[in-house]
């Protein structure tokens, strides 16, 4: 076996790279670190010229991109530390395992902030239900986070769930999750003074998942079996007993720093901390707790079993975190110590049996030639969608009839299958939770604002036109804080697409990131955290380019939140926003046509602003009895969800009854009740703030019912709710 296969993903001018660095050339177990650190999913080799282009600042943030996470201040001294990532190849391959180590892995990216994990948010992508792999996909999925969210006792509260073909060899699994902490508890993950001490608390270390961040950063083709031992396996019981332990731990004001066991385990993490403190380290390979003494150093190093986590402490003060770690039933070593030479050194009863330079071994991985080239010549080039696009519309179906199918369309239906099978009311802090909004809501204990929370995108406008469909991602998010009554405040990302070396799916990326990097300008929000997926894709399809933008805002006055359902009889119902526009890229054009549509309706930023505003205005004055942003399926599916809530029907007073008008997904609109008595100061409000609005009808009876045509709310509530029976 040659090195270069030895060294899964490392290419031959990495490897000529390393020897240049190290002025020799590595052994096993030092080509095995750089195949781990120089990974796409490690290094972001690929994609952190791209990047650069995110706005990152802004007056509340404390810590922006570079660390496990994100985090954002809030009031009275509290933060919220937020970030979401992928575990999409493992889920592929091993659905349960998959989801929930992605779970864990999330919660203790959060928890090394210093933070108590309090929330998850999925979003998940799979082929079409039609496909029975695409429904065994989704169940082991579900099933995986359901399992250790549970177990854990982190509430699961929101996310999105899309059906397309194009996911069917390569299902998307993003998990966010979100933490609050007080500003003096921010913890880092970083090494710093000679001699202070390297803890491995946790789980044993086990053979699982190693090799798991190389097997992340390749296509998914081949024999899916044989992939099966770089799927990592979680144990929820020791990740809620590591919670505890690390909670009473960051107490303690000798620990310096604290970082997550995750893509790479050892070989990335002390690294990484080594990195951030201008240091070294060294660890001593004897001293790692294992599940099997037979273990080599190479499977040692790069495995990545779950809950663990590694800290730096002053010296002389270990036992006071051993006692801590062993008293929650935990493993628990001193495995290695800070140096002052920057090298990652790992020793062997006294042995050095590896040895690099710490600035080569993080950050060093040379950018792929293909990202130069493809950055010059793919500039300008077109997405082609897989179905050919029509532009004019031409049924002639009920309306009712059109309606009650597309909310029995899986991507549109209720999800209650799948946020039945989570706990989202542990901790109690939930007080809007999934299916109710289209945000969820989160109090803070003792405090009068909450957080709301927000986590989704659609990958089918990114395939029509990347750029529009990234800032329709960010614009998507903002919508579903603002219909709640919240400021947004910040951003995080998983940017989900296929191979990086083909031009198209790397010019899509760019467009994709500026188009978001447009909206968060035009907010004013900051991307904190985020993460990148390439390489979903198999030998005969590719994903489609997938931006998940996770979002979190900020509720002043928990009593001033905004319901989303029709709240009494009698309310006028008003669309806000932009009035009219194109139907490309809808679920519509989809179900009915097997269509994507020529085009999208682009985003009039200017217009977004001031909605923005308008809508924060309305919630904070309690104009509003309830408010929906109109998004997937239009408008008709808009007013449909809101039904649903309370039962209640509306007469609608629509002038234009085109399938256009009806079930088209233009952005920048949002559908209010007012009780009739403060329609002129709704009215008032819309014009000083330049936002256009129409009057839709009247909340009343217990259907919908336009021009003479009537469907009753529980027969198209009886589509929607079993749109997603699995």
């Amino acid at each position: 076996m040659t090195k270069f296969e030895l060294a899964l993903g490392l290419s031959q001018r990495e490897y000529e790279a390393i020897c240049a660095g190290l002025h020799r050339e590595p052994n096993e177990l030092e080509l095995g670190l750089f195949a781990l650190n120089w990974s796409e999913h490690c290094s972001y080799k690929s994609s952190k010229r791209f990047l650069k282009l995110l706005p990152t600042t802004g007056k509340r943030v404390l810590q922006g991109p570079g660390e496990n996470a994100g985090v954002i201040e809030l009031e009275n001294g509290w933060c919220v530390a937020f970030k979401v990532e992928s575990h999409n190849h493992p889920s592929a391959v091993e659905p349960f395992h998959g989801a929930a180590t992605g779970v864990g892995g999330i919660i203790r990216d959060i928890l090394s902030m210093g933070a108590r994990p309090i929330a998850l948010l999925d979003s998940l992508r799979f082929g079409e239900f039609s496909d029975p792999k695409a429904r065994r996909l989704c169940v082991g999925v579900v099933s995986g986070i359901s399992h250790y969210g549970n177990c854990v006792g982190v509430p699961t509260v929101g996310g999105d769930i899309y059906c397309d073909d194009a996911y069917a060899d390569n299902c998307l699994v993003n998990v966010m999750c979100v933490g609050l902490l007080k500003k003096s508890e921010l913890k880092r993950a970083i090494a710093q003074g000679v001699g202070n001490k390297i803890l491995l608390v946790g789980a044993l270390t086990g053979r699982d998942g190693i090799h798991g961040a190389t097997f992340a950063s390749e296509d998914l083709v081949g024999e899916t079996e044989a992939k099966r031992p770089n799927v990592q396996v979680g144990d929820p019981f020791t990740a809620k007993l590591l919670i505890e332990a690390t909670r009473e731990a960051c107490q303690l004001p000798e620990l310096i720093g604290l970082q997550d066991l995750g893509a790479g385990g050892l070989s990335t993490a002390p690294a990484e901390m080594a990195a951030r403190g201008g240091v070294g380290i060294a660890i001593d390979i004897e001293e790692i707790p294992l599940r099997d003494p037979t273990m080599t150093p190479y499977e040692i190093l790069l495995s990545e079993s779950q809950e663990r986590m590694v800290l730096c402490v002053r010296a002389g003060s270990e036992q006071k975190f051993l006692q801590i770690y062993r008293k929650w039933g935990l493993a628990v070593a001193v495995i290695g110590e800070v140096i002052a030479e920057r090298v990652y050194r790992v020793r062997h009863e006294g042995r050095t049996i590896a040895e690099v330079p710490i600035s080569l071994l993080v950050g060093g991985a040379p950018e792929p030639d293909f990202v130069r080239i493809a950055h010059r010549t793919a500039r300008g080039g077109t997405m082609r969608p897989a179905a050919e696009a029509h532009s004019a519309l031409h049924g002639d179906r009920s309306w009712c009839e059109a309606l009650k199918r597309l909310l029995h369309s899986p991507t549109i239906g209720s999800k209650r299958w799948v946020w039945e099978q989570y706990d989202h009311m542990v901790q109690i802090n939930t007080v809007i939770g999934p299916g109710a909004h289209d945000a969820a809501v989160l109090r803070v204990k003792g405090e009068r604002f909450a957080l709301a929370v927000t986590l989704g995108g659609n990958g089918r406008y990114c395939a029509l036109d990347p750029y529009e469909g990234g800032l329709r991602a960010v614009c998507e998010a903002v919508h579903n804080l603002l219909s709640v009554g919240a400021e947004p405040l910040g951003i995080t990302d998983c940017l989900n697409f296929a191979n990086p070396t083909v031009p198209e799916v790397l010019w899509a990326f760019e467009q994709v990131i500026r188009g978001m990097a447009d909206a968060a300008r035009a907010f004013e929000l900051p991307f904190v955290s985020g993460n990148v997926s390439f390489y979903n894709q198999s030998e005969t399809r590719k994903i489609h380019p997938t931006p998940i933008v996770g979002m979190v805002g900020l509720l002043r006055d928990i009593e001033c939140r905004v319901p989303m359902g029709f709240q009494r009889e009698g309310d006028q119902i008003y669309l806000l926003g932009k009035l009219s526009g194109k139907v490309g890229g809808s679920e519509y054009l989809k179900v009915f046509y097997d269509a994507w549509g020529d085009a999208l309706e682009p985003t009039d930023l200017e217009l977004e602003r001031k909605l923005f505003q308008t809508m924060l205005t309305l919630a904070q004055q309690r104009l509003l009895h309830s408010a929906h942003d109109v998004s997937d399926g239009g408008l008709l599916v808009a007013i449909a969800e809101k039904s649903f809530v309370r039962g209640l029907g509306a007469h609608l007073e629509l002038d234009d009854l085109s399938e256009g008008n009806l079930f088209g997904e233009w952005p920048t609109r949002f559908i209010v009740t007012v009780a009739p008595e403060r329609e002129d100061a709704l009215t008032e409000l819309l014009q000083s703030g330049g936002v256009p609005y129409r009057r839709l009808g009247t909340v009343a009876g217990d259907a919908l019912e336009i021009a003479g045509e009537r469907i009753l709310v529980e027969e198209l509530r009886q589509a929607y709710e079993t749109a997603l029976d699995l």
